[in-house]
């Protein structure tokens, strides 16, 4: 047999037999490797430990230490849930199981619900396999008996699937003697590597998302490299549960969805719209601030402009269906950018007014499948603080620079101090999928860089990954249980400009193109209003607070002076409710407490003769008695700092 050699992670070379697998080179470096090694990544891409090698290559053997191994790890475990299921429930019809970020899921079509039960013993099952260290066998099918065999299954899930994604050679992998699923892999080597695995839940799927398609049952689970991850993890859940924003949306009274009106569309509670205003009143006093010019639009356009825009193509599945009118068909807005554009170009700009910032908190409607609308996080009508900056090309890194400090600014204001940046670039032009010239993306890719270097944000790369009309930046936080949100965009875009045929006049007295640079902070003002109420699990800081003080009487005999002192802290500015009943003041306080108020006023006959309040915080008891100026003065502070 013919040599190959392999060049390891080091640079050096190792020349082995052709056919030689992974997992030997894993071995022959030392056994401890060999022992850990999970995957392979062979010329740049992922491969299984025990397929064989049969050209010259670059190969590293990944381990727990590799992200990307977890990734395939969890992918094997949504295999091995499917095999359980077929052994439990014959029958059963397959649909996909990818690995997630936080672990898998796999869809399945069967005329009964999975009950918690039998998600009980599916787990149980799993581990019984787990333990006979079945392997994973990766067999190359060819596409026309692979069909047959399918189709003679009643597998039309996995036959829809061949027909789309598979080459005329495709690859399948058993797990076992009577498990075999359509699958590009990789996988780890056997059942023995999964070592730390939990079914969640069961919800409604359908397939391929969507709801004209059949309902499928979809099993979450997760999976890591050992049982402390897990663990840790589990706990992290539970805490979210706490945290969930629709649980507490409700407890607080500060948001719903009625079913009458429809899913998907927000209603504001008079506490929740008090949040709201200050997320809001924050934003536009900071456009002010920073140069930009705040504009309103309308919810509703001609059609036509959204065939100007390209949105009549490319986005029309994810728009809400046309309203014929005497003059036009009319289109809810899906994007704020047309009519920002529209302002823009409604006279024509010198290059000395340059660059001209468009913000707005404008609401757009976009019709998301029933099936992932969650909560405020995902919706189908929301709020964007979206801004639209045009400007010349030497401006435009100026301008990514500013709106890069203006995204670390929010973030550091509603208190999250962990975050990280993603650059999302093109692919060269080799697919010939994006829009805009080289010399364009080489712009817009290097005014990204350029700017993050200058403020020292570190920027993990991420290829192939831009709009195809133009490059990114994403901002993602942590929140206070160590959760990753999508957060602030600031996006290039070539191919607006051009199709409204934007101009300027430069300073050479002739018409150009200007640079367009879309950005969105919050993202949505819903979405953020969720990420903050689970960030801060409902007890939002001071300056937030839709009630910031209750101020409540022990006895009737102190109810006018209560409510004086309500009456004081109301007119300096404060948000103050006045509890007065006749009930007992632990009870009082308790209701006070688990409604998230900062600030327990409580006043007694001591308090009233010596014009104080006794201060009770929410988390740190009993502060003492205050006079009312005092307390005033450190609350008002407080809500000037923006206190966290």
């Amino acid at each position: 047999m013919s040599e190959i050699r392999v060049t390891l992670p080091d640079g050096s070379v190792h020349t082995v037999a052709g056919g030689t697998r992974p997992i030997d080179v894993a071995q022959s470096i030392s056994p401890r490797l060999g022992d850990a090694a999970l995957v392979a990544r062979v010329d740049g891409k992922l491969f299984d430990l025990t397929r064989p090698l049969d050209s010259d290559a670059t190969v590293e053997i990944l381990t727990a230490k590799n992200p990307e191994a977890l990734e395939v790890t969890r992918h094997s475990t949504a295999h091995l849930l499917a095999a359980a299921v077929l052994e439990l429930f014959p029958g059963t019809r397959l649909g996909i199981g990818p690995p997630t970020e936080a672990g898998f899921f796999y869809d399945f079509e069967r005329s009964q619900p999975f009950s918690s039960e039998e998600l009980e013993a599916l787990e149980r099952k799993m581990w019984e396999l787990q333990a006979q260290d079945l392997k994973f066998e990766r067999v190359l099918t060819n596409k026309e008996e692979g069909l047959a065999k399918y189709r003679a299954a009643g597998e039309t899930m996995k036959v829809e699937l061949i027909e789309e994604k598979a080459d005329p050679i495709f690859t399948e992998y058993t797990l076992g003697p009577n498990f075999i699923d359509f699958c590009r892999g990789p996988h780890v080597p056997s059942t023995s590597k999964l070592k730390a695995f939990k079914l969640l839940s069961v919800a409604g799927a359908y397939w391929k998302g969507d709801e004209h398609n059949q309902q499928l049952q979809r099993i979450y689970g997760t999976a890591f490299f050992n049982k402390k991850e897990l663990e840790d993890h589990l706990k992290q859940l539970e805490e979210a549960r706490k945290r969930d924003h629709r649980k507490l949306g409700k407890e607080l009274d500060l948001f719903s969805i009625q079913e009458l009106a429809g899913p998907g569309l927000i209603f504001f509670h008079p506490k929740g719209g008090i949040v709201r205003k200050q997320l809001e009143d924050w934003m536009r006093d900071q456009y002010l601030k920073r140069g930009y010019s705040l504009v309103y639009t309308p919810h509703v356009a001609r059609y036509d402009l959204w065939k100007t825009s390209g949105h009549a193509n490319y986005y029309s599945k994810d728009m809400f269906s046309r309203m014929e009118l005497d003059d036009a068909e009319y289109q809810l807005k899906p994007m704020n950018c047309p009519f920002h554009i529209l302002i823009f170009a409604d006279r024509m700009h010198s290059y000395r007014e340059l660059p001209v910032r468009l913000g707005e908190l404008g609401t757009v409607y976009r019709y998301e499948r029933s099936g992932v609308l969650h909560g405020l996080l995902r919706v189908r009508g929301f709020t964007q603080d979206d801004a639209h900056i045009f400007c010349t090309p030497d401006q435009a890194e100026d301008e990514v620079a500013n709106c890069l400090q203006f995204a670390i600014d929010v973030l550091k204001t509603f208190g999250f101090e962990k975050y990280e940046a993603e650059l999302s670039t093109w692919d060269g032009g080799a697919s010939g999928k994006y829009d805009g010239t080289p010399e364009e993306w080489e712009l817009a890719e290097n005014a990204l860089r350029k700017a993050s270097d200058r403020l020292n944000l570190a920027v993990k790369v991420i290829p192939d990954e831009a709009a195809f009309y133009g490059p990114k930046i994403d901002m993602k936080l942590f929140d206070a249980i160590g959760r990753k949100w999508q957060l602030s965009t600031v996006q290039f875009d070539f191919t607006l400009p051009r199709r409204f045929n934007l101009e300027y006049i430069a300073e050479d007295g002739k018409k150009h193109r200007p640079i367009m640079v879309h950005r969105a902070l919050f993202g949505s003002v819903e979405r953020f209003f969720g990420i903050l109420l689970e960030h801060y699990a409902g007890a939002y800081p001071l300056w937030l607070a839709p009630v910031q003080a209750v101020v409540m009487a022990i006895t009737d005999r102190q109810g006018e002076y209560a409510r004086g002192v309500a009456a004081q802290l109301t007119a300096a500015g404060l948000r103050v409710n006045l509890d007065d009943r006749s009930e007992k003041i632990n009870l009082k306080i308790r209701e006070a407490q688990l409604q998230q108020v900062p600030y327990m006023l409580v006043v007694g006959d001591r308090e009233a003769q010596n014009g104080q309040v006794s201060v009770r915080h929410r988390r740190n008891g009993d502060l003492g008695a205050l006079s009312v100026d005092e307390f005033l003065a450190n609350a008002l502070h407080e809500v000037h700092m923006r206190t966290i």
